[in-house]
């Protein structure tokens, strides 16, 4: 046997010995990868589902593993390299089709704030860079996140379409820039590429779920990702970075079974499972997940229907409200709960929700999982609200000036949210307002004008903190951040802001400049009122990230309705008359001068014809003048066609002359 050289076999040696370290890193790196899956079921009062998708991937610092390169075995290498690149801390990103109905869907807890979002996109991030780069850092993730997700982000690049806040929107952000998009429209195109940053896409696990035709037919649809790194900080235990993608729709299920009326006049609620709402079962989890969940969530006004219902039935026994058996008073479940949750620590008096929590790890293809539920008497309740609830819209009329109203009407469900000293004088409700409005609608802040409960009052004494930046033509929007204090007891309030619609340049205009221009929603935050459901006692280590966000207290936010504003638009046919007549008189012009061309050599050959015809017709010449004397007339040469045609070609040119003319004229002055 021929041994190798002593170079090859060394060789050989150190390139087991990298392969071997390499591996065990890697491993290393790869068990440091998480990525988790669930999906929460909750039914509404207006006879609809909501189905909120949250997937969460998260990913060790780049800077512990930074000599074996940036790899990554869960977690999207777009993500990450989009965070290296531009240094993003963070950030969030938003497509939504619909508006979110705070009345029917609710305002006042985890999801409305934070998964409602505005028509559109909805961009925000923050860069850690200096001061003087981010607007540059701002343009390029822009185009980045427009290619990556096949949508028109990069709209988002011009200065009039960004805003950077002070305080009101993320009071705790420096270096942040937000930007909307209302009119965009979302469809699959969007969907697909939010899809392929999950391990296993739609092929198998929870996102299998998500049949195309069955999300964009329901009545609301936003997917969201949120982006949070801190791979830059100095100092922290938690480094990494953090992608949470979350989809929410509502879905309005078959209700054929549900046309059942009883003597109150109630319809019941529709039964529904996950096979009638999408279209297909679960059969399995995604085998790269940690952790797969179905939630069923009922909210604290439906359980405490069901209470009283259970109460007035005088049923007792196992099967109560908040038990893990499949039936109780009010409804039927399909399949049996792993674990039920009830709320603690609730600052409702009344109730507490409930979650049914189903794993899916024992599904398989032959044992898919297909969670129904069956209403066995109509129920109505109503879902929280936020201290108050804010709608904004458009005074006056006309294409000259305008108002911009937005009222606040009190939901009556403060209890509880502002403490105990709500009828006293020296409670207040802070609002705060943060409003982005292109340039061309110029805005006079001066003319804030405030209401409380139909009186008019002075603006400081409601208006604690304001800062505004007014906008500049064809350079920034402008914006409003306003901080009001309104009395506990408020029944209802309104502030005015005066306009004057500009004009823009022609080329500004979009194709369907007559359906108006849009304003992006407002931003409406209650600080004091904190949005957060904690249903485990303990801080578990396998807590799931979903419930984990749940329990974060975060602000009441909500977002107003898209203004759309009408704008003078000039005709835009002016400019096609004038092109038509104009290639009009040149194509007479043009057309005529070839026509002359093309006739003389005609004229000329007719000539040579005519010539040849006097040579040969001497002889009938000679018999017309003797048949003249004959007669006793004078003999007249016949004209020659030459001549004729010559005077006919003359007055052509004339023609062609004064069409020409016209033409220069027209030309000149139009």
């Amino acid at each position: 046997m021929a041994h190798l050289p002593r170079p090859t076999h060394s060789l050989l040696l150190i390139l087991s010995f990298q392969i071997c370290f390499s591996t065990i890193a890697f491993g290393s790196v790869f068990r440091e990868e998480e990525f988790s899956e669930e999906l929460l079921l909750k039914p509404l009062p207006d006879r609809k589902v909501l189905a909120h998708f949250h997937f969460e991937t998260r990913a060790p610092s780049l800077s512990l593993s930074s000599s074996y390169g940036h790899h990554h075995h869960l977690f999207p290498k777009a993500i990450a390299q989009l965070v290296w690149k531009f240094r993003v801390k963070e950030m969030e990103l938003s497509f939504t089709q619909g508006r979110w109905n705070y009345d029917h869907w609710g305002g006042f807890d985890p999801i409305s704030s934070s998964n409602a979002k505005p028509p559109g996109v909805e961009l925000w991030a923050v860069f850690d860079v200096p001061k003087h780069e981010i607007d540059a850092s701002w343009k390029n993730l822009t185009h980045t996140l427009s290619g990556l997700f096949c949508a028109s982000i990069n709209f988002l690049e011009s200065s009039t379409t960004y805003s950077a806040h002070e305080w009101s929107f993320r009071s705790s952000s420096s270096g942040l820039r937000y930007g909307t998009l209302p009119r965009e429209a979302v469809c699959t195109e969007n969907l697909t590429p939010w899809l392929k940053l999950l391990p296993c896409r739609d092929k198998a696990g929870l996102s299998s779920l998500m049949d195309r035709p069955s999300i964009y037919r329901g009545f609301y649809h936003s997917q969201r990702l949120r982006l949070t790194s801190s791979e830059f900080h100095s100092s922290g235990v938690e480094s990494g970075i953090v992608l949470e993608q979350a989809l929410t729709v509502v879905l309005q299920p078959n209700g054929h079974r549900a046309s059942k009326t009883f003597s109150s006049e109630t319809k019941l609620q529709p039964s529904w499972s996950l096979s009638s709402i999408f279209g297909r079962k679960v059969t399995g989890r995604c085998v790269l997940a940690k952790s797969s969940n179905v939630y069923l969530q009922l909210e604290r006004g439906l359980v405490t229907e069901l209470e009283n219902l259970q109460k007035d039935s005088l049923i007792t026994g196992p099967d109560y409200v908040g038990s893990e058996g499949l039936s109780n008073p009010g409804f039927e479940l399909s399949v049996r709960p792993d674990r039920v949750f009830k709320e603690v620590n609730s600052l409702h008096r009344k109730s507490s929700s409930v979650l049914y929590e189903y794993s899916i790890e024992r599904y398989s293809v032959s044992e898919p999982f297909d969670l129904g539920l069956r209403w066995k008497f109509p129920i109505v309740w109503s879902c929280p609200q936020a201290p108050l609830h804010a709608s904004r819209f458009l005074m006056g009329s006309g294409n000259q000036r305008g108002i911009i109203a937005i009222s606040f009407i009190s939901t009556e469900l403060r209890e509880g949210f502002l403490g105990d000293n709500i009828g006293e004088g020296r409670c207040k409700l802070q609002v705060d307002i943060f409003q982005v409005v292109p340039w061309y609608i110029k805005v006079y802040y001066h003319t804030l004008r405030i209401f409380v409960d139909g009186q008019p009052q002075v603006v400081t004494n409601v208006v604690e903190k304001m800062h505004v930046s007014p906008s500049e033509d064809k350079v920034s929007p402008g914006v409003m951040e306003l901080v009001l204090k309104f009395p506990c007891a408020v029944k209802s309030a309104a502030l005015t802001l005066e306009f004057d619609k500009g004009f823009l340049h022609i080329d500004e205009y979009p194709p369907d400049a007559n359906q108006g221009f849009d304003i992006p929603s407002a931003v409406i935050i209650f600080p004091n009122s904190q949005t957060s459901i904690h249903y485990l006692e303990d801080n578990s280590s396998n807590k799931s990230p979903m419930l984990s966000k749940f329990e974060e207290k975060s602000p009441v936010l909500s977002y107003t309705e898209v203004l759309l504003v009408p704008l003078t638009t000039p005709d835009f046919s002016m400019p096609y008359n004038v092109i038509t007549i104009t290639c009009t008189v040149f194509a007479l012009y043009f057309g005529s001068l070839l026509n002359v061309l093309r006739r003389r050599v005609g004229e000329e050959e007719r000539f040579l014809k005519d010539k040849a015809a006097k040579k040969a017709g001497r002889l009938s010449q000679l018999l017309s003048q003797l048949s003249a004397k004959l007669r006793g007339k004078e003999w007249e040469p016949t004209q020659s066609p030459s001549a004729s045609s010559s005077f006919i070609s003359s007055k052509l040119i004339l023609k062609v002359l004064t069409v020409a003319g016209v033409a220069v004229v027209w030309q000149y002055y139009s």
